[in-house]
């Protein structure tokens, strides 16, 4: 997480210069709220678009760091030949903002506060200005579900939710829940990972999960909000725990509801659904057999396969 990125690099007295792009045109690379962490010793963490575009936003960002000169400042950036100004080296025809943000260890706190948010999913604001970053915490601040840019001159502010992050919801805790949960948090999922076994090796070796918890199957509902950034993927190890989880799930409105297993084994627990009373209209849209088909045999392939399938529903409108 760049967050956490950026507290390590801030507790060590290294500078950092976050790019935030905070307004997009056209047809852009960057998208708003992208980030890119660009540190005075020269790592880099995150991306605001890639090419040749990012690689000179970095130059800019490591001779400002390098200088001793670092203040926070926009940086437009047009992707056309043609443009009389800003040229960002692209011809996709778009264009982006960016801000650039120096941090130092004077930072230290806010950044604490910013990632712990984003780690815990609490609800909270991000504001970016001329002033540097700010944070506030709490449901009463979220004025506004999506991001906010105002510029005026060399005045801007750009604030964005926290505490609102996409969320995978795994059941079970397997070979696949491994890469799975690696793909889903380099695709800026949050991951919570839940299984009903003690002293499992891929429960307790999986360190991208940003929660994980022993549970007793017939007991989950709660674990699941209902709404658009909630998705679940179930994949016990036994077909009955995949029912007893489908069945506290199925009536909740989630974003996305996949379930594994084979086809004979699915049309069985769809049909058992049926005799009990099960809506028809719910039980057509659980994604089962889950993942989209690549032809993976291998946990890391099926995996792969499976977070396609969400990314593809996460950008369905």
């Amino acid at each position: 997480m760049i967050w956490d990125f950026i507290q390590e690099k801030l507790d060590l007295n290294i500078d950092i210069y976050l790019i935030t792009v905070t307004e997009t045109f056209g047809s852009s690379p960057g998208k708003v709220g992208f980030k890119m962490a660009v540190a005075a010793d020269g790592d880099l963490f995150g991306s605001i678009g890639g090419g040749v575009m990012e690689y000179q936003l970095v130059e800019i960002a490591r001779e400002n760091l390098k200088s001793r000169e670092g203040h926070n400042f926009l940086k437009r950036q047009v992707h056309s030949h043609e443009a009389e100004e800003d040229k960002s080296g692209m011809i996709c025809s778009g264009e982006q903002t960016q801000v650039f943000s120096i941090l130092t260890k004077a930072n230290v706190e806010i950044v604490s506060k910013v990632a712990t948010l984003v780690r815990e999913n609490k609800p909270g604001k991000l504001v970016i200005s001329p002033n540097g970053i700010e944070v506030y915490e709490g449901n009463s601040h979220l004025s506004s579900s999506s991001t906010e840019f105002h510029k005026n001159g060399t005045n801007y502010r750009y604030s964005e939710p926290l505490g609102m992050m996409e969320t995978v919801y795994i059941f079970g805790a397997g070979h696949i829940s491994v890469p799975l949960s690696q793909i889903l948090k380099l695709l800026d999922f949050r991951v919570e990972l839940y299984d009903n076994r003690k002293g499992l090796n891929t429960f307790e070796s999986n360190t991208s999960a940003h929660k994980k918890g022993i549970v007793d199957y017939k007991y989950i509902s709660d674990l699941v909000p209902e709404n658009t950034r909630s998705y679940v993927v179930i994949m016990t190890f036994d077909h009955k725990f995949d029912e007893i989880v489908l069945k506290q799930l199925i009536n909740k409105d989630v974003k996305y509801l996949g379930m594994i297993g084979s086809k004979s084994k699915v049309k069985t627990i769809i049909d058992d659904l049926v005799t009990q009373g099960y809506n028809h209209e719910k039980l057509e849209r659980i994604c089962s057999p889950i993942g989209l088909p690549i032809g993976g045999q291998t946990p890391a392939e099926i995996a792969v396969s499976i977070a396609a399938q969400i990314v593809e529903w996460r950008n369905k409108k």
